[in-house]
Protein backbone atom coordinates (compact mmCIF):
# COMPACT_ATOMS: atom_id res chain seq x y z
CA UNK A 1 0.00 0.00 0.00
CA UNK A 2 2.68 2.33 1.05
CA UNK A 3 4.01 1.77 -2.58
CA UNK A 4 0.92 2.18 -4.40
CA UNK A 5 0.59 6.16 -1.99
CA UNK A 6 3.97 6.84 -3.38
CA UNK A 7 3.19 6.09 -7.32
CA UNK A 8 0.47 8.13 -6.66
CA UNK A 9 2.22 10.96 -5.64
CA UNK A 10 4.12 10.78 -8.27
CA UNK A 11 1.61 10.76 -10.88
CA UNK A 12 -0.27 13.98 -9.45
CA UNK A 13 3.12 15.38 -9.53
CA UNK A 14 3.41 15.13 -12.78
CA UNK A 15 0.53 15.96 -14.15
CA UNK A 16 0.82 19.48 -11.86
CA UNK A 17 4.06 20.19 -13.73
CA UNK A 18 2.29 19.33 -17.76
CA UNK A 19 -0.80 20.98 -16.66
CA UNK A 20 0.74 24.64 -17.37
CA UNK A 21 0.45 23.61 -21.19
CA UNK A 22 -3.09 23.86 -21.43
CA UNK A 23 -6.29 21.43 -22.04
CA UNK A 24 -6.87 19.04 -24.75
CA UNK A 25 -9.26 16.62 -25.73
CA UNK A 26 -7.75 13.52 -26.52
CA UNK A 27 -9.94 11.70 -24.66
CA UNK A 28 -13.09 13.83 -25.68
CA UNK A 29 -15.85 10.95 -26.41
CA UNK A 30 -13.65 8.43 -27.40
CA UNK A 31 -12.85 4.62 -26.72
CA UNK A 32 -9.70 2.74 -26.65
CA UNK A 33 -8.74 -0.76 -26.50
CA UNK A 34 -5.86 -0.75 -23.63
CA UNK A 35 -3.43 -3.82 -23.44
CA UNK A 36 -0.93 -4.13 -20.28
CA UNK A 37 1.86 -6.31 -19.55
CA UNK A 38 3.17 -6.45 -15.97
CA UNK A 39 3.28 -8.06 -12.77
CA UNK A 40 0.88 -8.42 -9.53
CA UNK A 41 2.61 -8.04 -6.33
CA UNK A 42 1.41 -9.63 -3.14
CA UNK A 43 1.12 -7.56 0.01
CA UNK A 44 1.03 -8.95 3.50
CA UNK A 45 0.95 -12.55 4.29
CA UNK A 46 -0.31 -12.95 0.90
CA UNK A 47 3.56 -13.39 0.43
CA UNK A 48 3.52 -16.77 2.32
CA UNK A 49 1.48 -18.37 -0.31
CA UNK A 50 2.71 -16.28 -3.58
CA UNK A 51 4.68 -15.21 -5.72
CA UNK A 52 5.07 -12.67 -8.31
CA UNK A 53 5.07 -13.77 -12.19
CA UNK A 54 4.72 -12.19 -15.47
CA UNK A 55 0.72 -10.80 -15.75
CA UNK A 56 -1.52 -8.66 -18.11
CA UNK A 57 -4.75 -7.33 -18.23
CA UNK A 58 -7.21 -6.24 -21.58
CA UNK A 59 -9.89 -3.66 -21.42
CA UNK A 60 -11.32 -0.86 -22.90
CA UNK A 61 -11.68 2.91 -21.91
CA UNK A 62 -14.71 4.36 -22.56
CA UNK A 63 -15.20 8.28 -22.11
CA UNK A 64 -18.75 9.05 -21.14
CA UNK A 65 -20.78 11.96 -21.77
CA UNK A 66 -18.81 14.44 -19.50
CA UNK A 67 -15.24 13.57 -20.47
CA UNK A 68 -13.84 13.70 -17.19
CA UNK A 69 -15.37 10.49 -16.09
CA UNK A 70 -14.94 7.26 -17.78
CA UNK A 71 -15.64 3.48 -17.51
CA UNK A 72 -13.44 0.75 -17.95
CA UNK A 73 -14.10 -2.83 -18.03
CA UNK A 74 -11.11 -4.58 -17.86
CA UNK A 75 -10.14 -8.54 -17.58
CA UNK A 76 -6.76 -9.17 -15.38
CA UNK A 77 -4.93 -12.53 -16.19
CA UNK A 78 -2.56 -12.72 -12.77
CA UNK A 79 -0.16 -15.34 -12.36
CA UNK A 80 1.99 -16.33 -9.19
CA UNK A 81 3.94 -18.87 -8.09
CA UNK A 82 2.44 -21.25 -5.49
CA UNK A 83 3.50 -22.43 -2.31
CA UNK A 84 0.98 -24.85 -0.07
CA UNK A 85 1.23 -23.99 3.21
CA UNK A 86 -1.83 -25.45 4.92
CA UNK A 87 -2.88 -29.48 4.40
CA UNK A 88 -6.04 -29.95 2.14
CA UNK A 89 -8.18 -33.19 3.39
CA UNK A 90 -8.97 -34.26 0.19
CA UNK A 91 -5.41 -34.32 -0.79
CA UNK A 92 -2.71 -36.49 0.93
CA UNK A 93 0.47 -34.05 -0.12
CA UNK A 94 0.95 -30.67 -0.04
CA UNK A 95 2.55 -28.52 -3.09
CA UNK A 96 5.79 -26.81 -2.56
CA UNK A 97 6.23 -25.18 -6.05
CA UNK A 98 3.42 -24.60 -8.73
CA UNK A 99 1.62 -22.06 -10.04
CA UNK A 100 -2.43 -20.57 -9.59
CA UNK A 101 -3.66 -18.00 -12.06
CA UNK A 102 -6.05 -15.56 -10.66
CA UNK A 103 -8.83 -14.07 -13.45
CA UNK A 104 -10.89 -10.80 -12.26
CA UNK A 105 -13.05 -9.12 -14.50
CA UNK A 106 -13.28 -5.59 -12.95
CA UNK A 107 -15.59 -2.89 -13.88
CA UNK A 108 -14.54 0.52 -12.49
CA UNK A 109 -14.90 4.15 -13.21
CA UNK A 110 -13.09 7.15 -12.78
CA UNK A 111 -11.93 10.44 -13.16
CA UNK A 112 -9.01 11.85 -16.04
CA UNK A 113 -7.22 15.07 -15.96
CA UNK A 114 -6.60 15.46 -19.53
CA UNK A 115 -3.69 18.07 -20.44
CA UNK A 116 -1.60 18.04 -23.58
CA UNK A 117 -0.29 15.15 -24.17
CA UNK A 118 -0.28 13.62 -20.80
CA UNK A 119 -3.38 12.24 -18.74
CA UNK A 120 -3.82 11.02 -15.21
CA UNK A 121 -6.70 9.44 -13.89
CA UNK A 122 -7.72 6.95 -11.12
CA UNK A 123 -10.34 4.48 -10.67
CA UNK A 124 -12.36 2.18 -8.44
CA UNK A 125 -15.01 -0.64 -9.20
CA UNK A 126 -16.04 -4.08 -7.76
CA UNK A 127 -15.16 -7.50 -9.51
CA UNK A 128 -15.90 -11.14 -10.06
CA UNK A 129 -13.29 -13.41 -10.70
CA UNK A 130 -11.95 -16.94 -11.07
CA UNK A 131 -9.30 -18.48 -9.13
CA UNK A 132 -7.27 -21.73 -10.18
CA UNK A 133 -5.17 -23.23 -7.14
CA UNK A 134 -3.42 -26.64 -7.63
CA UNK A 135 -3.31 -29.85 -5.97
CA UNK A 136 -1.40 -32.52 -6.73
CA UNK A 137 -3.39 -36.09 -6.33
CA UNK A 138 -0.65 -38.88 -6.16
CA UNK A 139 -1.54 -42.48 -7.03
CA UNK A 140 0.76 -44.54 -5.49
CA UNK A 141 -0.14 -48.12 -7.12
CA UNK A 142 0.46 -46.22 -10.89
CA UNK A 143 3.74 -44.22 -9.50
CA UNK A 144 2.01 -41.28 -11.21
CA UNK A 145 1.52 -37.26 -9.76
CA UNK A 146 -1.98 -36.14 -11.46
CA UNK A 147 -1.61 -32.43 -11.01
CA UNK A 148 -5.24 -30.76 -10.77
CA UNK A 149 -7.08 -27.05 -10.37
CA UNK A 150 -9.35 -26.13 -8.16
CA UNK A 151 -11.43 -23.56 -9.46
CA UNK A 152 -13.15 -21.06 -7.28
CA UNK A 153 -15.48 -18.04 -7.91
CA UNK A 154 -14.65 -14.93 -5.88
CA UNK A 155 -15.85 -11.20 -5.46
CA UNK A 156 -13.40 -8.42 -5.82
CA UNK A 157 -12.56 -4.78 -5.34
CA UNK A 158 -10.21 -2.87 -7.97
CA UNK A 159 -8.62 0.43 -7.25
CA UNK A 160 -5.63 2.30 -8.72
CA UNK A 161 -3.85 5.45 -10.44
CA UNK A 162 -2.55 5.78 -14.06
CA UNK A 163 -1.03 7.92 -17.02
CA UNK A 164 -0.76 7.62 -20.62
CA UNK A 165 1.31 9.83 -23.15
CA UNK A 166 0.16 10.34 -27.04
CA UNK A 167 2.68 9.86 -29.62
CA UNK A 168 1.22 9.17 -32.79
CA UNK A 169 -1.20 7.07 -33.40
CA UNK A 170 -1.33 5.10 -30.26
CA UNK A 171 -0.98 5.97 -26.31
CA UNK A 172 1.96 4.46 -23.86
CA UNK A 173 0.29 3.80 -20.59
CA UNK A 174 1.38 3.08 -16.81
CA UNK A 175 -1.13 1.69 -14.55
CA UNK A 176 -0.73 0.82 -10.75
CA UNK A 177 -3.75 -0.80 -8.81
CA UNK A 178 -4.17 -2.58 -5.44
CA UNK A 179 -6.36 -5.68 -5.64
CA UNK A 180 -8.55 -7.18 -2.96
CA UNK A 181 -10.52 -10.52 -3.06
CA UNK A 182 -12.72 -11.28 -0.44
CA UNK A 183 -12.40 -14.88 -1.02
CA UNK A 184 -8.98 -16.41 1.08
CA UNK A 185 -6.51 -18.60 -0.24
CA UNK A 186 -5.17 -20.98 2.56
CA UNK A 187 -7.16 -18.68 4.99
CA UNK A 188 -4.79 -16.01 3.93
CA UNK A 189 -6.70 -12.67 3.02
CA UNK A 190 -5.19 -12.04 -0.74
CA UNK A 191 -4.07 -8.03 -1.42
CA UNK A 192 -2.53 -7.67 -4.49
CA UNK A 193 -0.28 -4.57 -5.93
CA UNK A 194 -0.36 -4.64 -9.69
CA UNK A 195 2.54 -2.68 -11.91
CA UNK A 196 0.87 -2.93 -15.41
CA UNK A 197 2.53 -1.20 -18.65
CA UNK A 198 0.80 -1.25 -22.33
CA UNK A 199 -0.70 0.71 -25.26
CA UNK A 200 -4.38 1.99 -25.71
CA UNK A 201 -5.26 2.20 -29.70
CA UNK A 202 -8.68 4.36 -30.96
CA UNK A 203 -11.29 2.34 -31.57
CA UNK A 204 -14.03 4.45 -30.94
CA UNK A 205 -15.99 3.58 -34.03
CA UNK A 206 -16.60 -0.21 -32.94
CA UNK A 207 -17.19 1.59 -29.58
CA UNK A 208 -19.94 3.37 -30.81
CA UNK A 209 -21.55 -0.01 -31.65
CA UNK A 210 -20.88 -1.14 -28.30
CA UNK A 211 -22.20 1.70 -26.68
CA UNK A 212 -25.61 1.20 -28.81
CA UNK A 213 -26.08 -2.20 -27.33
CA UNK A 214 -25.01 -1.52 -23.73
CA UNK A 215 -26.67 2.36 -23.31
CA UNK A 216 -24.68 4.05 -21.75
CA UNK A 217 -25.42 7.81 -21.80
CA UNK A 218 -24.13 10.11 -24.39
CA UNK A 219 -22.69 9.57 -27.58
CA UNK A 220 -18.92 8.10 -28.18
CA UNK A 221 -18.86 10.23 -31.70
CA UNK A 222 -21.20 12.79 -31.71
CA UNK A 223 -23.51 11.92 -34.81
CA UNK A 224 -26.45 11.06 -32.22
CA UNK A 225 -26.06 14.01 -30.17
CA UNK A 226 -28.21 17.02 -31.63
CA UNK A 227 -28.47 20.49 -30.50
Amino acid sequence: MKRFLIAFIFLSLCANAYAQGGVDTIHYRKVYYWGTTGMGFPIGKTRDILSPKFSGSIGLDISLKNSMFFVSPTLYTLSFKYKQRLPDPDYAYRIEDANTNFYTFAFSGGVRKQMRRLNVYGFLGPGIGLTSEPRANVMADQKLVKMENINRFNLSSKLGAGADYKFNGFFLGLELGYLHNFRKIQDTPVNIFTVMIGLKSDITQIGDRVIDVIGIDGSISGKKEKK
